[in-house]
């Protein structure tokens, strides 16, 4: 299966579910200062390979990042990882804060 791009609000429909995936933010600490969507789990895109144990390989994982490029990246280092269903924010939380949740700060 190769990794799905969705946009911010079917992202939102889907961790809203009775069976929500994973939520991934792969930015680093003080982007995740400046700007966060709660429940996030966040492993900057550089520490992922070494932290692959914090993640549950059967389960789907929403992978997010500033707008949606490093977030790309991730997923397909977890394609290749053995994770069976990886999806893609597309525009990361600049588009989630255009498209889900004002409140959430762009920077």
């Amino acid at each position: 299966m190769s990794m799905r791009e969705l946009p911010a609000t079917e992202c939102q429909a889907l961790l809203g579910s009775g069976d929500p995936p994973q939520f991934l933010d792969v930015r680093e600490p003080w982007e995740v200062e400046t700007a966060a969507v709660s429940g996030a789990l966040n492993i900057p895109m550089g520490q992922v390979p070494t932290r692959l144990g914090e993640l549950d390989k059967a389960r789907p994982i929403i992978v997010m990042c500033h707008h949606g490029r490093r977030s790309a990246q991730v997923g397909m280092l977890l394609e290749r990882n053995g994770f069976a269903e990886v999806i893609n924010l597309t525009g990361g939380i600049a588009a989630w804060s255009d498209d889900v949740d004002p409140s959430v700060p762009q920077y």
